[in-house]
C-alpha cells in the first residue's frame, strides 16, 4: 500500500512548476496570443492556473489569455504537431515540446482553428491557426492554453522566460495604500481670484470697485467738513 501512494505522488505533482527540458529544445519563446497593443505587450491573464488537489477533483488545468475570435494562435515553443482537430466540439491543437524529456512535454491550445495537421514540425513563434468563436468559459474571448507531462498537469506560464512576461510600454500603476497628493488650496484659490475681478458669478468688475472707492473717498471727505477743527479741552487755556 505505501509503494502505491508513493507512486501515486511521484506521478500526480500538481503543483510542481516546469524547470526541467531536455537538451534537444532550443530554448526559443513565444506567447500564443499577442497583448491588445501588439507583440510589445504580453497578452492578459484572465484566469491562472490552477491546479486540482486530486486528479478527479474540480480546477482550472491550465490559463487563459485575452484575445478576440480570430487572433492568431501561434506555438510558444519548437516541437512537432500531433493532434490537430475537434474535442468536445471544440478546435484543438497539441503541440510537443522537441527535446523535454521522457515522457515528453506537450502544449494544448483551445479552441482553435487549425491551421496545421499532425506530423507538422513549428517553431517558436509559429503560427497554428486561430482563435474560435466558442463558447468560452471567460467573460470574454480567450485562449486555454495547457501544458501536461504524461498525465500530470503543469503551469504553462513557466515556459515564458522573465524578460518576455515583462515587455511592454512604460506606464504608471497606482501604488495601494499610499493616498494621492492634495491639490494646493492656495494656488487653487489665486487661479480663481481672477476670474471674480473680471466679473464672473458674483465677482467685481473693475468699474463696480472703482465706484465704491469713490463713495468711500466722498463719505470720508464730509465727515471730515462736518466734524471742524479739533476743539481745546477744558484744561486747557487758549492764548490771548
Amino acid at each position: 500500500m505505501l509503494g502505491v501512494l508513493l507512486l501515486y505522488v511521484h506521478v500526480y505533482a500538481p503543483g510542481r512548476a516546469v524547470a526541467d527540458t531536455a537538451h534537444g529544445d532550443d530554448g526559443a519563446r513565444a506567447w500564443p496570443v499577442t497583448g491588445p497593443h501588439g507583440e510589445r505587450e504580453p497578452p492578459p491573464v484572465l484566469r491562472g492556473f490552477d491546479p486540482p488537489p486530486a486528479p478527479w477533483a474540480p480546477g482550472h488545468r491550465g490559463v487563459d489569455l485575452g484575445a478576440p475570435p480570430g487572433a492568431t494562435v501561434r506555438s510558444a515553443t519548437s516541437g512537432a504537431v500531433t493532434f490537430a482537430g475537434v474535442v468536445a466540439g471544440q478546435g484543438v491543437v497539441t503541440v510537443q515540446l522537441s527535446g523535454s524529456g521522457e515522457p515528453p512535454l506537450r502544449a494544448t491550445y483551445e479552441p482553435v482553428r487549425p491551421a496545421v495537421r499532425p506530423g507538422d514540425r513549428v517553431s517558436a513563434g509559429q503560427s497554428i491557426g486561430t482563435l474560435g468563436p466558442g463558447p468560452f468559459h471567460c467573460p470574454s474571448g480567450c485562449l486555454h492554453w495547457g501544458l501536461l507531462r504524461g498525465d500530470q498537469y503543469l503551469d504553462p506560464l513557466s515556459l515564458i522566460p522573465p524578460a518576455l512576461r515583462r515587455l511592454g510600454p512604460s506606464r504608471l500603476l497606482p501604488v495601494h495604500g499610499v493616498p494621492p497628493p492634495a491639490a494646493a488650496p492656495v494656488a487653487a484659490q489665486a487661479s480663481r481670484e481672477p476670474a471674480a475681478w473680471a466679473g464672473g458669478a458674483g465677482g467685481w468688475t473693475v468699474g463696480t470697485a472703482a465706484a465704491v472707492l469713490a463713495v468711500l473717498a466722498w463719505a470720508g471727505a464730509r465727515f471730515r467738513s462736518a466734524s471742524g477743527p479739533p476743539r481745546a479741552g477744558p484744561w486747557r487755556r487758549r492764548p490771548r
